[in-house]
């Protein structure tokens, strides 16, 4: 689950499900998965990650790479679809809440997503 610290609420959507929907039509749900297994362990190693940190630099021969193939080769559209696997992939969890926001590390805004496990998470309403 995820929680915005900007607005006190619980996230259930995903942020530019078009872009997602565009770019996951071109990586294979093998590919997709491989991804998702890499960054689950990631995540479960860490209470706090920040996206862009995650994939590294170079992702030539990562399980990253399909992603920067699927977005055309192109760095900052692998870089946005990246951050939005991610997302989603917190947003679905279940296991503990996430917080999220963007930061700055020694004064410098920090340009991806910054997660955070909450460990006291605000009550969550959910609507009949």
């Amino acid at each position: 689950m995820l929680y915005s610290i900007d607005s006190s609420k619980y996230v259930t959507r995903l942020p530019h499900q078009a872009d997602y929907d565009r770019w996951r039509k071109n990586i294979s749900d093998d590919e997709y998965k491989a991804v998702e297994g890499t960054l689950n362990a990631r995540i479960d190693a860490s209470k706090i990650n920040t996206a862009g940190w995650i994939p590294g630099h170079d992702w030539t021969g990562t399980v990253y790479e399909p992603i920067y193939e699927a977005c055309g080769k192109n760095v900052t559209l692998a870089g946005m679809f990246f951050g939005l696997i991610v997302f989603k992939l917190l947003m679905e969890r279940q296991d503990k809440t996430w917080g999220f926001g963007r930061y700055e590390n020694n004064g410098l805004q920090i340009a991806s997503m910054t997660y955070f496990e909450l460990k006291n998470p605000p009550k969550r309403n959910r609507r009949p």
